[in-house]
């Protein structure tokens, strides 16, 4: 087999499990073109399980075949269907009826693109029905004598996978461009299974708006789009967030960083626009060359930026660097063509020149010698670097008015595409690059950087995996020599400018083809081709780490400004808001102040403690010591270590402690910006959570200065392990409430909160007297020698802890027949806290009136209480006393 020969489909004989075709396929891609078949291509038969093969003819196209798909349908053994692209229009869908030995061309149809296709299903139920996936899914009832379209007039088009139900062949699965589809009457109508987080991004940026930013990006045939980095609601982002920008294959997009209404976006080869997010309206804006001009080579992927010193102008590439000073409204070229113009039909493909009439020669690739790469200095005006995908950088220091030329690279195969550059945001003569070499198999990384703006340049992909072509990178633009990198197996990381790198294990072996850094923020923002978007949030662990504070027992890194506002819930609950478990939701961050620490040394439980002994007992070929029985008993009885967040407020008062992982290695936890719930302490959790719950509330912390240590609780004390780390609580919406404002909310809280406190405890308090009584009336009956007379005792003890919960909670027995009743205290209480503690806004005047109404009714209920209880504890004196058996809360003497 020829060494561009492939096998591209293996279909076995359903009764026959030894016989099997297989289809190959003679093909090769270079950055510059492509043959899609040649000799190698064609069908062969085995009949002993693939030891040997034939290969079939009869009947079989003459000219050179490209890609082919087979299929055998059930219960016809010998019927074998095949599509077939071949030059010089001799393809299209075959007939054998005799395994293979002869075959008959039933129809001239063949894919449009055969190499992205050519894939057949049969029908389990009707042998004559096929189906080909194409552009536009086709099938055949006759056997291929004649097809139709399926109908997807509400389904991405570009078929690659279907699933038919042997049981019910009504019932399709289609994996297309556009995801998976369902259908249950044979492709009249499909279900779209929304909730796969699959779409596979080329490029990725971010605007400059307010609260939260917007992320923006281009897809594979999914259009360029825009969606929130996170949302105000408690869910986050759902499918309906997000907006598309332009159509087509999406590549990149650029946002006015004054205007985050004005997006510039792209389609394949330059299709460029300009979106009003207002009005929804797009003006197309690509150059097109005078008449008396070459015409424009746009790559697939033509690259396209802002200058970092204009938010008007545009940069622009063909095999020219364009540029506009009008926001795209008028186009000027700053370069001559900057490619090698290299005639990429006189190049080799599989060792050879091949004719104008190969098969697919050159279908659906990107035209040949044009830029790839862009990027300005952000230090210096006009300082430009042009990157192309015959291998060059072309550099110019004056904004386009001169260029000079770089074509040799340490270590780099010439003519290999620049799949990257990115100009440093620190030093004006620093540059780096990236190139892509996989088209060659070639799949080493490639990463250099140039300190003398592109004069020279050197390697920094030691400590990158061996195979894994890089794709982007970017240095941080807060910390000199942090430097961020997308491969094809995930995103990897630097601390020391390149000398070593590290990868985001949390992030999937994914292809990482584009970064963005929201500045304003301190946000890494991956595109994946595959996995969508992800994001780092808040880099400021990464732009602090050193050497020396990664070696202390243990490092609370800074955090940037918490947010203080009020996450919106929608009806229906926190999450899908009855709309089913198929909702796709993209969670927001954790809300709040996040933490980022790093633990070196584990705190270890005295039970590790030991292990670990053993373990070097054992490595030194010594018998392990034996715990002495207290010593087990200790480890039993020992609390498992744990890391503390002690959370200060402005004042120096402890207001919050948060426990966290105490592991080895990097954590995050968050402080919700709340007090503490002064709900009733509970240990352990009761039944299931009430989906309408979305979590216990406290006060909302005012806006100011907090302060954070971390400390080690090991058996119960707590051992401060980092330094102090100041913070700021930001009110989100800075106009909500003035500084004054925010004093009365917060004493407000602060009163509302004790008021909150005091009643649940009455009432758990309550119901804890209401259990002992309940015991101890069983208890009084059943003892002789308790005197009668506390029978009576205890019936009017009895009743009036009734008539204290009717009190907190309302009258039960008008409320048992459907009756309005007046609120109790805590129903008051909880409807001022369900409003107040779910805004930032004052409290009404209504719920002001509530809350004095709540704290004068549960100042005469404590006093009740008090005296009930009172009462019930002399009860139980009287059963102990009288030798009676134990009742709950009861201490026996």
């Amino acid at each position: 087999m020829d060494v561009h020969t492939g096998v591209t489909d293996v279909v076995l004989d359903p009764r026959r499990p030894d016989v099997m075709y297989a289809a190959t396929y003679q093909r090769r891609r270079h950055v510059w073109g492509m043959v899609n078949g040649g000799p190698g291509s064609g069908i062969h038969k085995s009949t002993d399980g693939g030891q040997t093969w034939t290969r079939l003819k009869e009947g079989l196209p003459k000219e050179d075949m490209g890609r082919i798909g087979l299929a055998v349908p059930e219960g016809e053994p010998d019927t074998v269907y095949a599509t077939i692209e071949a030059a010089n229009k001799a393809g299209g869908f075959f007939r054998s009826l005799d395994g293979g030995r002869t075959w008959e061309r039933r129809n001239e149809q063949v894919s449009g693109s055969a190499q992205y296709y050519q894939e057949l299903f049969c029908d389990p139920k009707d042998p004559k029905r096929v189906y080909s996936l194409d552009t536009w899914m086709q099938v055949t009832d006759d056997g291929g004598k004649t097809w139709r379209r399926v109908g997807e007039k509400y389904k991405h088009v570009d078929n690659h996978a279907l699933w038919i139900d042997p049981a019910n062949s009504d019932h399709l699965i289609s994996g297309c461009d556009g995801g998976v589809y369902e259908s249950r009457d044979r492709g009249a109508t499909w279900e779209f299974k929304a909730n796969l987080p699959i779409i596979q991004y080329y490029r990725v940026a971010v605007d400059n708006a307010r609260p939260f930013y917007t992320v923006y990006g281009g897809t594979q045939d999914n259009f360029s789009m825009g969606g929130p980095s996170r949302t105000r609601n408690l869910h986050g982002a759902t499918n309906a967030d997000w907006f598309v920008t332009q159509g087509g294959d999406g590549f990149y997009s650029q946002v006015d960083p004054d205007d985050p209404n004005t997006v510039y976006s792209e389609s394949q080869h330059g299709g460029l626009a300009r979106f009003d997010r207002r009005t929804g309206e797009r003006v197309e804006l690509q150059p097109l060359p005078a008449p008396s001009e070459e015409p424009y080579r746009w790559n697939w992927d033509a690259p396209m930026m802002l200058s970092p010193h204009n938010g008007k102008r545009l940069y622009f590439a063909a095999q020219k660097l364009l540029r506009s000073d009008d926001r795209g409204d008028s186009w000027t070229a700053v370069s001559p063509d900057l490619t090698r113009k290299i005639d990429r039909s006189r190049l080799k493909i599989m060792d050879k020149v091949w004719s104008v009439d190969a098969v697919a020669r050159n279908a659906s690739t990107s035209f040949f010698g044009n830029i790839v790469a862009l990027s300005e200095s952000p230090k210096v005006e006009g300082l430009l670097y042009v990157g192309t995908d015959d291998g060059l950088i072309q550099v110019s220091e004056d904004g386009g008015k001169a260029w000079r030329r770089q074509e040799r690279f340490p270590g780099v195969p010439d003519l290999t595409y620049v799949s990257c550059l990115s100009a440093s945001p620190h030093q004006a003569g620093t540059v780096y690059a990236t190139f892509d070499n996989h088209k060659e198999g070639d799949f080493k990384p490639y990463l250099l950087r140039s300190r003398d703006r592109g004069r020279t340049w050197e390697s920094l992909a030691a400590g990158l995996p061996e195979r894994g072509s890089v794709y982007t990178v970017r240095e941080d633009p807060a910390r000199e020599g942090l430097l961020y990198c997308g491969t094809e197996f995930g995103l990897f990381f630097s601390l020391d400018a390149g000398k070593s790198w590290s990868k985001f294990t949390e992030l999937p072996t994914i292809a990482v083809k584009d970064l963005a850094i929201q500045a304003r923020e301190g946000d890494l923002v991956a595109a994946t081709f595959g996995r969508g978007f992800y994001i780092l949030d808040d880099l400021t662990p990464l732009r602090e780490a050193r050497a020396e504070l990664l070696e202390r027992e243990a490092h609370l890194f800074g955090l940037r400004p918490a947010l203080a506002y009020v996450p919106a819930v929608p009806f229906g609950g926190p999450g899908a808001s009855f709309q089913g478990d198929s909702l796709y939701l993209a969670p927001n961050p954790p809300f709040g102040a996040v933490f980022t620490y790093h633990v070196n040394t584990e705190p270890q439980s005295l039970k590790k403690q030991r292990q670990a002994k053993e373990k070097e007992a054992l490595k030194a070929g010594q018998a392990p010591a034996i715990p002495s029985w207290d010593a087990l008993r200790a480890e039993d009885r020992e609390q498992a270590p744990a890391a503390v967040l002690i959370i200060s407020g402005p004042d120096g008062q402890v207001v919050r402690r948060i426990t966290g992982d105490a592991g080895k290695g990097v954590h995050r936890a968050a402080w919700d910006l709340r007090f503490q719930n002064p709900a009733p302490i509970k240990v352990k959790k009761e039944g299931e959570r009430d989906p309408w719950d979305y979590g216990a509330h406290g006060a909302l912390a005012a806006p100011g200065r907090y302060q954070a240590t971390l400390a080690f609780q090991v058996d119960g004390v707590l051992k401060t392990v980092s330094e102090p780390v100041s913070f700021e609580v930001k009110p989100l919406d800075a106009d909500r409430l003035t500084p004054a404002q925010w004093t009365e909310f917060s004493a407000f809280c602060a009163r509302m909160g004790e008021a909150q406190r005091r009643a649940m405890g009455a009432s758990e308090r309550l119901t804890e007297g209401q259990t002992r009584l309940d015991a101890v009336r069983k208890a009084l009956l059943e003892t002789p020698a308790v005197d009668a007379v506390n029978l009576e005792k205890a019936r009017g003890l009895h009743g009036e802890l009734k008539a204290l919960r009717d009190l907190l909670s309302g009258d039960a027995v008008v409320g048992r027949y459907q009756e309005p009743t007046v609120p109790g205290i805590l129903g008051r209480i909880a409807d001022v806290t369900g409003s107040v503690w779910n805004t930032t806004q004052l409290p009404t005047a209504s719920q002001r009136q509530n809350l004095a109404w709540a704290e004068e009714g549960l100042q005469g209920v404590n006093g009740r209480l008090e005296e009930a209880l009172a009462t019930l504890t002399a009860l139980e004196a009287a059963l102990d006393a009288a030798r009676a058996p134990h009742t709950p809360g009861r201490a026996i003497r």
